[in-house]
């Protein structure tokens, strides 16, 4: 056995792994796992072996494992010294042809990377459960962690009696043992070991079936056992069943993993992951209490992503991360089209354009964002790639191509490619040939305008003659639509579509009026900012609630606020706007969105928050209680009163007074346990809720959910002995969970924070390397990007970067952003106008 006493080095490099790719044709891994001390919370560790057979050139290379130890390397039925340096075991002596078992002790997780651990405090039931995207199954088994090496798996796993174990396989065999019971899977397709998956525990399950034109399918649906009564199975089921119809048809490829099980699970990192025959997704899903329409929208969305994912990133998987966005674009815009093209959600695009394009633009003006196509060097760069560049900006220009090159001729590029490189690793080049075969177009120009690099073109309009200028020259189609007030309402009096290339494109068209609102984009086609002129502004501010067409309100509000996140429209204005024509919005997702980032102006831009902040909850209040009963606009508002009420007082004894039974809530509000909690937590960073109010709400909530909402109230208490303990149990406490480390900073920075944690500026900047070495990246940067000072200049981030210039490039890339998000606050601060 080998325990290292200095730990080898995690990152592998594009460069190794390209160099290991070059020696090594990989066949199968059959992996044993022994999850029996699962149950015993003083054990850390389980035992897992794998055996790989594999293709040779080279008499050496290495496999990876992240864990406790290494026990035993047997090279071709020959024992092997182990030379493990805690990230890789050194491998020598090989031949053409090769079997290696590596026997080893893998750790249990509490950070959600790897075998991720959960008591459930309700039952004291234990559930297991995998993630490992981008580089995590060598916490559990070893293997070639790396997507061009693609293996043929078998799985043995070795568990307690009592509830499910899954992988992505199906069941080939089951066989009692002492203290459990053996199951053993059957040998799945070419896969690559992070997309490769494992759960165990007292699972609810509910089963059903699709029927396809070609193939059938198990399906199932499975939650921790205490949230059963929460689980609306059939609504899966049935988002599950159109999607796998679409995407069969879609892609002209069958469904090829078999099985197909949904699996939502506690403590995830993700919205979900695409392990085939065994997709995991958060339990934020499953809804404990009342949900709005968006919220549904937005699990449906995410069910047909990871759909798309089977086809997109499982069956044709990019050869290295570099070119993640071969999946994860594709993904993100298949997710949306099938919402529509279903008919599940006719107007998911509406969505699209207000929350994930929101989140692209604000990526895409960091000074680390980066192109479609990446230049990903090494893993953690690959973690940090998970951004909305690789998601929304891909799928926003995705968007694009299929305007440009037609549907149909999209979808039989896309059926071409899957034919030509199933169970194999592409690079861009393999996808441009084959949308290309299939439309006639080149695709040289647009690769090179969109997928290779960064930045979005900001779209104005100048009238007399009626001119769209973009700042970035970029070729793209827009629509430029135009509006008339009639009777105090904005009418739509049409639209012209216009081909940019150049700066200034003079609009041409037989007729055009002149129309009080003109919005270049219209129709959210492209990739861009938008902003309104003067007088298109002016009918915003008078009209904008009135207009019926949702994409249209969408790309107006969305170009409200980048105009404020640029210091170009005052948060004040932007603030007014929402008060009037908010109450008025019916889209859920855009109200969600508006009132969102009104909060955020309010607590990064507004100099005075004080009286701002009264005003804004107080508006809410109204809203809230004048919203029809029981409507997503009433659960929205008053959600949107809890995150007020975390910076005035106002209305804190009739919030407390409703919580407690004593006064009537608004008729038809469900007070369920998580709108109570986000009331509380108001309260309770405001200084209305102690201790012993918290404890009586978690003792009414004594569930996972409860039990991390209370330590976020705990924390938020706004005493300076609450706060340091708070931030001191971030940095220190390794016991805390993933979730619970986020209710904790949460806790920290809640309200009005400043004073309270301004202290501990100096020792933040001294903490983040040391934890960035010792703790995992999913832990290291949840603490640097949480509990990073919201101070008054950013003169400490200066000195810490020049001074940490041989930082590892990852943590520097947060800070950096972090940075950029604070020099931005300061800057759209200063450029308010004086009251």
């Amino acid at each position: 056995m080998q325990t290292p006493q200095h730990p080898g080095d995690e990152n592998l490099s594009r460069e190794d792994a390209a160099a290991r790719a070059s020696v090594i044709v990989l066949d199968t891994i059959e992996v044993d796992l022994d999850l029996r001390s699962a149950p015993d919370a003083s054990r850390e560790d389980f035992a897992t072996q794998s055996t790989l057979r594999f293709r040779a050139s080279s008499t050496e290379t290495w496999i990876d494992f992240l864990g406790i130890s290494v026990d035993e390397v047997e090279v071709n039925g020959a024992p092997q010294p182990v030379e493990w340096d805690g990230a890789r075991i050194r491998l020598s002596g090989l031949a053409e042809e090769n079997t290696v078992r590596v026997r080893a002790r893998g750790r249990y997780s509490r950070s959600g990377e790897g075998l991720h651990r959960f008591t459930d405090p309700v039952d004291g039931a234990v559930y297991l459960y995998t993630q490992y995207e981008p580089a995590d199954s060598r916490r559990v088994y070893p293997c070639f962690e790396q997507p061009d090496l693609k293996a043929r798996w078998t799985f043995h796993i070795t568990a307690s009696r009592d509830g499910v174990i899954l992988s992505g396989g199906a069941e080939a065999a089951r066989a009692e043992v002492d203290g459990g019971v053996r199951v053993s899977f059957a040998e799945t397709p070419l896969l690559s070991s992070y997309v490769t998956a494992v759960a165990v525990g007292p699972y609810h399950r509910v089963d059903g079936l699709w029927q396809g034109e070609r193939q059938s399918v198990d399906l199932g649906v499975l939650c921790r056992a205490s949230l059963a009564e929460h689980l609306d199975a059939d609504e899966i089921l049935d988002i599950t069943r159109r999607g796998l119809d679409f995407f069969t048809r879609a892609f002209d490829q069958d469904y090829p993993w078999g099985k197909y099980d949904q699996i939502f699970v506690p403590e995830y990192n993700l919205g979900a992951m695409e392990n085939p025959g065994l997709v995991t997704f958060t339990e934020a899903y499953v809804f404990r209490g009342a949900a709005t329409a968006a919220q549904r929208e937005a699990r449906s969305n995410t069910i047909l992503h990871e759909m798309a994912h089977m086809w997109f990133g499982d069956l044709v998987t990019m050869r290295w991360w570099d070119d993640l966005w071969l999946k994860e674009s594709f993904a993100d815009f298949m997710g949306t089209h099938a919402n529509v093209a279903t008919g599940l959600h006719p107007d998911a695009w509406v969505t699209f354009a207000s929350r994930r394009k929101g989140w692209a633009y604000v990526q895409d003006q960091l000074p680390t964002t980066h192109p479609i196509v990446a230049d990903i060097p090494d893993l953690e760069a690959a973690k940090l790639n998970f951004d909305g560049i690789t998601y929304a900006k891909g799928a926003s220009v995705l968007k694009q191509l299929v305007g440009f090159v037609g549907e149909d001729a999209f979808f039989r590029g896309a059926q071409r490619y899957f034919a030509a490189h199933a169970y194999g690793n592409t690079t861009l080049e393999d996808l441009l040939v084959a949308l290309e075969e299939a439309s006639g177009r080149d695709l040289r120009s647009w690769s090179t305008a969109w997928l290779e690099t960064t930045g979005l073109p900001t779209l104005t309009v100048e009238r007399g003659p009626l001119t769209v200028v973009q700042d970035v020259a970029r070729p793209h189609a827009v629509r430029v639509g135009l509006w008339d007030d009639e009777a105090g309402r904005l009418v739509a009096r049409g639209d012209v579509a216009v081909d940019l290339f150049g700066e200034r494109t003079v609009v041409d068209a037989p007729v055009l009026p002149d129309a009080a609102l003109v919005i270049a984009n219209v129709d959210d086609r492209s990739y861009a900012k938008v902003r309104l002129d003067d007088r298109s502004l002016a009918a915003v501010r008078a009209g904008l609630s009135t207009m019926p067409d949702a994409v249209a309100r969408g790309v107006v509000w969305a170009a409200l606020w980048n105009a404020v996140r640029d210091g170009e429209l005052a948060a004040s204005a932007y603030l007014a706007i929402a008060a009037e024509h908010a109450p008025r919005e019916s889209h859920p997702a855009l109200l969600s969105d508006v009132l969102a980032h009104a909060a955020f102006a309010i607590r990064h831009y507004v100099s005075d928050a004080g009286e701002t902040s009264v005003a804004w909850l107080q508006g809410a209040w109204r809203a809230m209680s004048a919203a029809d009963a029981g409507s997503d606009a009433q659960l929205i508002w008053a959600r949107a009163v809890g995150a007020a009420a975390e910076l005035c007082t106002d209305r804190a004894g009739e919030m407390s007074a409703i919580l407690a039974g004593e006064a009537p809530a608004p008729a038809g509000l469900a007070l369920d346990p998580d709108l109570r909690w986000g009331w509380l937590f108001g309260l309770a960073a405001s200084g209305h809720a102690d201790a012993a109010r918290i404890e009586a709400e978690a003792e009414r909530d004594a569930t996972a959910s409860g039990r991390t909402a209370r330590l976020a109230a705990l924390a938020a208490r706004p005493e300076a002995s609450v706060r340091r303990d708070a931030w001191d149990d971030a940095w220190d406490d390794e016991t805390l969970t993933n979730d619970h480390l986020d209710a904790t900073i949460r806790g920290a920075r809640a309200g009005k924070s400043r004073d309270l944690v301004a202290e501990f500026d100096g020792a933040y900047f001294e903490r983040i390397l040391p934890a960035w070495r010792s703790r995992s990246i999913e832990i290291a940067a949840r603490l640097v990007r949480g509990l990073f000072p919201a101070t008054d200049d950013t003169a400490a981030v200066d000195a810490w970067l020049e001074a940490h210039t041989d930082a590892p490039g990852s943590l520097r890339r947060i800070v950096i952003e972090q940075r950029d998000h604070l020099a931005r606050d300061l800057r759209v601060r200063a450029a308010q106008p004086r009251p």
